[in-house]
């Protein structure tokens, strides 16, 4: 809180901020003006694990940097800090939040080249890395496809000292898979590789009951935990 002016006394105004000297000078009321300094720092979790590289017609990890942008360029419009986190199965990259376009260019070409370590996600070690580096009260995306399962302790943990929102990257092949005959599905993460059937209405069916039953898992933990929600498709503007 920053001292700004005097200024005459009207009614509503604070009594606590009645400047007696003055008041007492002219022989009627002023009151102190005080301004709030504003120092938001905006930080951003991003998954650069595997599962981002899929995508029907557009990558999920490159539909991700896109949104990334346009917060990070929304923050710096309104003279925020912005910082970054890169991570995967652990951190892999982290930037302090400074204010800036040049630094945010510097973090949008850190996440354009950036060639990642490990490909699996952990988000229960990044979470809780991020948790003890963030000390001051801070603005929190996280920007990722959220297939983990054991991360629900430190995101509580998070949100218990910052605003955290919850920035949902998926596709729609994702949802439900179509019609074409024998093909081969991998994981990206792990390498499995299996041959399904798509042309088997049960396996279609069973398919996308389980997507469905792991999207409402989701945002019921993101409903308890009072973390709001972003979902973005990649076949969206």
């Amino acid at each position: 809180i920053e001292f700004s002016e005097i200024k005459d006394y009207h009614f509503g105004d604070d009594i606590r901020a009645i400047d007696w000297k003055v008041t007492a000078r002219f022989n009627r009321p002023f009151v102190k003006e005080f301004i709030e300094e504003r120092d938001l720092r905006v930080y951003f979790a991003f998954d650069y694990s595997a599962s981002g590289s899929f995508g029907n017609l557009v990558e999920k990890r490159r539909k991700a940097i896109e949104m990334t942008a346009t917060l990070m360029f929304s923050a710096i419009r309104n003279n925020d800090n912005a910082g970054l986190f890169i991570f995967t199965d652990d951190v892999e990259r982290y930037i302090p939040a400074r204010k800036g376009k040049k630094h945010v260019l510097a973090m949008l070409s850190c996440l354009v080249s950036h060639q990642q370590r490990s490909r699996k996600t952990g988000l229960k070690k990044a979470l809780s890395h991020i948790a003890n580096v963030i000390k001051k009260r801070s603005i929190i995306f996280i920007v990722s496809d959220f297939y983990d399962t054991d991360f629900v302790q430190p995101l509580a943990i998070l949100k218990n000292w910052h605003d955290v929102i919850a920035l949902k990257v998926g596709d729609e092949r994702e949802k439900s898979i179509p019609d074409v005959g024998l093909i081969q599905l991998e994981d990206e993460e792990t390498g499995e590789q299996i041959l399904v059937d798509t042309s088997d209405e049960d396996f279609r069916r069973t398919y996308s009951e389980v997507m469905k039953k792991e999207e409402s898992r989701l945002s019921q933990i993101f409903k308890k935990h009072r973390i709001d929600t972003i979902n973005i498709m990649t076949d969206e503007p």
